[in-house]
């Protein structure tokens, strides 16, 4: 029997998240990550509300930082690591319940474009942490490169899933059937580029997210000067004509710069807990809007904003630096 990866919003036993500690990643804004990072970790602990949070550090002395940051319910967990992006390092879990297992997918660096000690090894690391039986799989996925409704359905992009710096022997038949064994995806919609500015050749959970079964969230642009605006109108066209999916409006924050640079700042990047929505805001005009429209399409959980220009200095967000174990 083919195991499926469970939707997001299913319960989770935990999660993990990764604590920034490599200075030179982080362009003078490291402080500013790690206290974003802490209150993400602290939103979705929510009081002992939520699931357990699992912040992953380095080492002892990121150990001594982080704990100074988050709740006391957030539990430290030191192991080592290179950048925080957990998504796309850890691994994946099929199944529920006794079913459940952990996919171990080959990681190279996207595209060995960001080499760091620790990335490679963090994601066995943790399958193993889980308790759970592990699988290792033979080709190269990160977890940002895909989302599931839980139900069989999944979104990627051509950007990421066919650039051959990632699987260049596979076709796309091969990824599909790749995804379908692995992860229980049945039916693939492909988009085709991800955001300006994004280091991850294009990963889907900056640009569409389910959000409910067969329930697609898609950008649109906050203003004529919005850089992705030829790329969301795509990923609509797309979307519309694979067929079967039910469409939802999500606003952009639009153009985003850090010191003086575009970054692929996105409220796609929300992360699904227990009983919250971790939303990333960046100080914006359409913050709010998105954090009211997330809470519509969550009302079983509260929609909360939490400040996120210091973690996207390092080139991503609260759901790239999350991965969360299922019940």
């Amino acid at each position: 029997m083919t195991l499926s990866m469970p939707a997001e919003w299913a319960p989770h036993e935990a999660v993990w998240i990764g604590f920034p500690h490599m200075a030179e990643e982080w362009s003078g804004h490291l402080e500013a990550a790690r206290r974003d990072v802490a209150a993400f970790a602290n939103a979705v602990h929510d009081g002992g509300r939520g699931e357990e949070v699992l912040l992953v550090v380095n080492d002892a002395a990121q150990a001594d930082i982080a704990v100074k940051l988050v709740h006391p319910g957030v539990r430290i967990l030191i192991q080592p690591l290179g950048d925080i992006w957990l998504r796309d390092t850890g691994p994946l879990i099929v199944g529920k319940g006794a079913t459940r297992r952990a996919r171990n997918f080959q990681f190279n660096w996207w595209g060995e474009k960001f080499v760091m000690p620790g990335d490679k090894e963090v994601g066995a690391a943790l399958a193993d942490e889980s308790g759970l039986p592990v699988d290792d799989v033979d080709w190269v996925l990160e977890g940002g490169a895909i989302d599931v409704d839980g139900e069989g359905l999944g979104v990627t992009t051509e950007e990421c899933l066919l650039n051959p710096n990632r699987n260049p022997t596979l076709t796309r038949e091969d990824i599909e059937e790749g995804l379908r064994q692995s992860l229980g995806i049945e039916r693939l919609l492909w988009l085709g580029h991800g955001l300006s500015g994004d280091h991850t050749d294009g990963h889907v959970d900056n640009l569409a997210r389910f959000v409910g079964k067969g329930r697609l969230a898609l950008p649109i642009p906050a203003d004529k000067h919005d850089p992705n605006a030829e790329i969301y109108a795509d990923a609509q066209k797309r979307a519309k004509a694979f067929g079967g999916i039910e469409i939802v409006d999500l606003p952009s924050p639009g153009a985003v710069e850090i010191d003086g640079e575009l970054v692929a700042a996105s409220y796609m990047n929300f992360y699904i807990g227990n009983s919250v929505i971790v939303v990333p805001t960046y100080g914006v005009a359409n913050d709010g809007t998105a954090v009211d429209a997330l809470g519509t399409f969550f009302p079983d959980r509260r929609a909360i904003g939490v400040p996120a220009r210091g973690i996207i200095a390092g080139g991503g967000s609260f759901h790239c630096s999350s991965q969360q174990l299922p019940a």
